[in-house]
């Protein structure tokens, strides 16, 4: 995937990590935890949103591309991937505002940066938004995938390179080739 090869220089919204190791990180913990193949892709390219939008697209005050996470399902849905990894990747930032919506330590223990784009992207959900989020089939992968975003942001993690992902890349795209 060249777009996320060629983000080893972007970087990531104030954050102390590049747009590829944050990639890299959140695909690492996914694997880490047993992960299905369709999440661990969910999480190397949940944020290619940032990556792929034009120049002109918004952005949350330089903390990223507004509707990011569209844009990225968008971008992957493109390219053949399933229905399941692109709707996991347009829900992450779901993710975040359940959370926040539910937890107060969550929500306190949100980076800066984190905290900045939950204004851009609505806030906490209300009571209303989290039930009906709750009743989504990928609810409890879109929380987890939230919460290996949440951890990647470690300026020293060594984890494995994006060639290590092509296996399953490839796998899934030939099974979901259209």
């Amino acid at each position: 995937m060249s777009v996320l090869q060629d983000a080893d220089t972007a970087g990531y919204i104030g954050e102390p990590v590049s747009q590829l190791s944050h990639a890299l990180q959140c695909a690492h913990f996914a694997r880490k935890s047993g992960a299905s193949d369709t999440l661990i892709i969910a999480a190397l390219c949940h944020d290619i949103g940032h990556l792929v939008a034009g120049p002109d697209a918004p952005q949350m005050d330089g903390l990223g591309v507004v509707d990011h996470e569209n844009l990225g399902a968008a971008f992957l849905r493109a390219r053949g991937f399933s229905q399941p990894v692109c709707e996991l990747v347009r829900g992450h930032v779901q993710g975040k505002r359940y959370l926040a919506f539910k937890s107060e330590t969550y929500r306190a223990a949100l980076s800066l940066a984190s905290r900045g784009t939950l204004t851009f992207q609505g806030g906490p959900m209300s009571p209303q938004q989290a039930a009906m989020f709750e009743a989504d089939p990928l609810f409890e992968e879109k929380v987890r995938l939230r919460r290996f975003d949440e951890a990647a942001k470690e300026r020293d993690l060594v984890v494995a390179p994006l060639a290590a992902y092509t296996p399953i890349l490839q796998r899934h795209l030939a099974e979901h080739a259209v």
